[in-house]
Formats: structure tokens, C-alpha cells, sequence
């Protein structure tokens, strides 16, 4: 995939392409839904995707909880291209800019200045100026439209599961292995730590998951996303994760975390004894959800 940041001046080859309109907030199975039906529309064409860094959300909102192809358009949003009328998305930089062949959208995509336009206003437009345009019915199930909110509603609810099954892909917090207070290996658990940073915070508590380390390799283990205030960590909310039959070194490496199955909720223990009990009793029911046999004992 070829990511380009800027619609101005781009090489030829990255111009004439279908283009997917939309937020693409964690690019989850209604999202597909939208792309695969971009690609038959024409399915000649060079597939493209258009979204903004940081997410408009983010940009308005900041205090809001965070959210996190051949080409993508990665279009920087800053508070002038806030101010770009609905008018001049379409003509300056999908048609001029980007030089899109068709495009795809869903029926409540909204645009431009204070949201100014939106499908109908595109269909003028892109008729006018001679684009196609395929619009995608919202992907619904029994429950109705899927979206990025109802799956970041689950993740907080504590049903991983459930946000595997419309993401069509396990969640996973992303980020660097940062130096702790060694606690857990004192306990016999040592933990890669990684913090939750712009991630949407889930439920917190303990998980058992699946790791994808930086050499491509995958490993089972369990969680604990929370404050730790057993050990009275003070009000960071971080992920510590215990990798099963494992000891390498793994600090400054980038691993991905993906939750599996919420656990049980966070909650403080009397004492560092009861903490390694309580830890021992949900490693042992992470492998047997995740199918890892028990460790070989000395």
C-alpha cells in the first residue's frame, strides 16, 4: 500500500483511482463492506482510500476518548483544511487533487465546512464533473448499522468478543515495551508493559490474549489493563501482559496486544500473596481458552 499525504502534485500513477470516502476509524467490517463494493463498481481501477490524521473527532473533540488498499490518502486535517467548503473537497482535491475516476461512500457520509455537504450535493458534483459515484448501503445485522461506535461500546462494556466478530479481526493495543517496576517477574509473572496511549481504553481488568511480537511471531498470554491498585501504581491506565513459556527480552521492541476474552474486572488484593494467587488462577484460565497446554513443570 502506498500512502501519499498530501493531494497536491501526485505522481500520475497515484492519480485516476476509485476512491472510498469516509472516517475509517478502525477499519472494521462494514468498512470492507464499503471497499469491496468500491472495487466492482470498477473494478478495473486502482482502489484508493481517503481519511484524515489526526480523525476530525480527535481534531474538534480532543477531550473525547481516543478511537485509533493500493493507496491511501492520508490527508492531514489541521484548521484550515476545517475551513475547506464542501464545494472545494470535491472539485480541489478529489477531482483536481487526487484526479479520482469514481468514488464510494456510504449514505451518511458528511463533508467540508461544518459538514456542509453531503451525499446528494456529491452526486451533483461528481456528475458534473464527470466522477462516478457508488453509493454503499450502511452493513447492518440484527442489531442494526455497524459502526465504530458500537464496537468501541463493546471494548468498554468488557465484550472483546463481540468487537472481534464486527471488526472481523481481534482488537489489539499497539505501542513499545517500556521499562516497569519489575514487579511481576518478583512474582514469578514478568510482564511486557506498554502504554495505552491515543488507544481507546476498554474495560479494565484482565484478558486473555494473543501477542504479536516485532519478529512476526505470535504467543498466547493474559492481561491486565488498569491503574494495578493492589501495588498502588497511581492513575496511569496500562497494559501489562504476561507472555506464556516465554523469557526473551522484549524492551523497546513494538508488539500488538490483541484482547481475546475479558477475564474478570480490576480489583485491589490484600496483598502481593493473594495477587499471585489471583494471577496464577487467570493464566491458568487464559490457556485453557486459548488452547495453550499447561507449562512443563521442573
Amino acid at each position: 500500500m502506498r500512502i501519499f499525504t498530501d493531494w497536491r502534485n501526485l505522481p500520475a500513477d497515484a492519480r485516476g483511482a476509485t476512491v472510498a470516502l469516509g472516517n475509517f476509524d478502525g477499519v472494521h467490517r462494514g468498512h470492507a463492506h464499503l471497499l469491496r463494493s468500491a472495487h466492482v463498481a470498477r473494478p478495473g481501477a486502482k482502489l484508493a482510500v481517503v481519511t484524515f490524521e489526526p480523525h476530525p473527532r480527535e481534531f474538534f473533540r480532543p477531550d473525547d476518548p481516543p478511537f485509533r488498499v493500493s493507496l491511501l490518502y492520508q490527508l492531514p486535517f489541521d484548521a484550515a483544511f476545517s475551513a475547506v467548503p464542501a464545494g472545494a473537497f470535491v472539485d480541489e482535491v478529489l477531482h483536481a487533487g487526487l484526479g479520482a475516476e469514481h468514488l464510494a461512500c456510504g449514505p451518511d457520509f458528511a463533508f467540508g465546512h461544518r459538514r456542509g455537504g453531503d451525499v446528494d450535493f456529491l452526486a451533483q458534483r461528481a456528475e458534473a464533473l464527470g466522477m462516478g459515484l457508488t453509493v454503499v448501503p450502511l452493513f447492518a445485522d440484527a442489531r442494526g448499522p455497524l459502526s465504530s461506535s458500537r464496537i468501541r461500546r463493546l471494548l468498554q462494556d468488557g465484550y472483546p468478543e463481540r468487537a472481534t466478530a464486527e471488526l472481523g479481526r481481534a482488537w489489539a493495543i499497539r505501542g513499545e515495551v517500556a521499562h516497569g517496576d519489575a514487579r511481576g517477574r518478583t512474582i514469578g509473572f514478568p510482564t511486557a508493559n506498554v502504554a495505552l496511549g491515543r488507544h481507546l481504553e476498554p474495560a479494565r481488568g484482565v484478558y486473555a490474549v494473543t501477542v504479536r511480537l516485532a519478529d512476526g511471531s505470535a504467543r498466547s498470554g493474559v492481561a491486565n489493563v488498569g491503574r494495578r491498585p493492589t501495588v498502588n501504581a497511581g492513575p496511569e491506565v496500562r497494559l501489562e501482559a504476561h507472555l506464556f513459556d516465554f523469557d526473551a527480552d522484549l524492551y523497546g521492541q513494538d508488539i500488538s496486544v490483541a484482547l481475546q476474552v475479558f477475564l474478570r474486572g480490576e480489583q485491589k488484593f490484600a496483598g502481593l500473596d493473594a495477587l499471585r494467587a489471583q494471577i496464577a488462577l487467570d493464566a491458568a484460565a487464559a490457556r485453557k481458552l486459548l488452547d495453550v497446554g499447561a507449562p512443563n513443570k521442573p
